[in-house]
């Protein structure tokens, strides 16, 4: 089989982002050393990957994943959160959150999350914001903003549009982990597998389906998906404001441990 690749590696210190090309399959990763946690240079990295991806016509399908064996993604950096000094700060930081939703719901191109581990906060929401998902037994998720004073603000949207507003307040509420078949059962995985090489199995059958798909199909199908989503570039900006500010609260300052 002839392979037409290239490569793209958009490392930093601290966890990066790799992108890879080939037979028209961008595989997108990112990897960070605590539990694939997201820094905001990760979240801009994410999103100028998947406007690449999108904008290539070497690509008919896009392939999000993180490295490793343990955590899908640990969610916001708590470390990038203990630095936040005022709500300017605050909304810089979640906006690169909402940047990146609406990078992946604007990219004409199908995008196909592997998640493997566990996902929490805003890797829940890159999970909400994907077209389809399959997963393993072992990728609980869990959203724990509340817990720590704030709330999934940004990610709600995407959330509640797969879930529906039931599923997505009792997760917030009830900020304890939901296993993967619960996830599938409400609309968030659309497959869940026993092992990784299950998961990967079907992950190759799926992506070589879609790669012979008509492009412009699929296309098509996408804006289908994420219609009446117009305002949302305002609507999350109005969430990062939010987030921005509950994060400076005592409350929240003493949750992530900041003295």
């Amino acid at each position: 089989m002839s392979v037409d690749s290239k490569v793209v590696d958009l490392s930093i210190e601290a966890g990066r982002v790799t992108s890879e090309t080939a037979n028209g399959v961008t595989t997108i990763t990112f990897s960070h050393p605590k539990s694939n946690s997201l820094p905001g240079h990760l979240l801009a990295e994410l999103a100028v990957a998947v406007g690449v991806a999108g904008g290539d016509a070497a690509t008919s399908v896009i392939v999000l994943r993180s490295e490793g064996t343990g955590a899908f993604c640990g969610g916001a950096s708590f470390a990038e959160l203990q630095e936040i000094r005022d709500a300017e700060g605050g909304k810089r930081f979640f906006m690169g959150f909402a940047n990146l939703i609406i990078a992946m719901i604007r990219c004409p191109k199908l995008i196909i999350t592997r998640v493997h581990g566990k996902a929490v906060g805003g890797g829940v929401g890159i999970i909400g914001a994907s077209d389809y998902v399959i997963a393993t037994d072992a990728a609980a998720i869990r959203l724990s903003e509340l817990a720590i004073g704030i709330g999934p603000f940004i990610v709600g949207p995407a959330l509640e549009r797969k879930m529906g507003m039931g599923p997505f307040s009792a997760m917030t509420i009830d900020a304890d982990w939901r296993d993967a078949h619960w996830a599938e059962r409400h609309g968030l995985y659309a497959e869940v597998h026993h092992d990784v090489p299950a998961m990967d199995a079907s992950l190759a059958k799926l992506v070589a389906t879609l790669t012979a798909s008509n492009p412009e199909a699929m296309a098509r199908l996408k804006s289908v998906f994420w219609q009446n989503t117009e305002d949302w570039p305002a609507l999350l900006e109005s969430r990062a404001e939010m987030s921005g500010t509950l994060v400076l609260s005592e409350y929240t300052r003493k949750a992530i441990g900041r003295t």
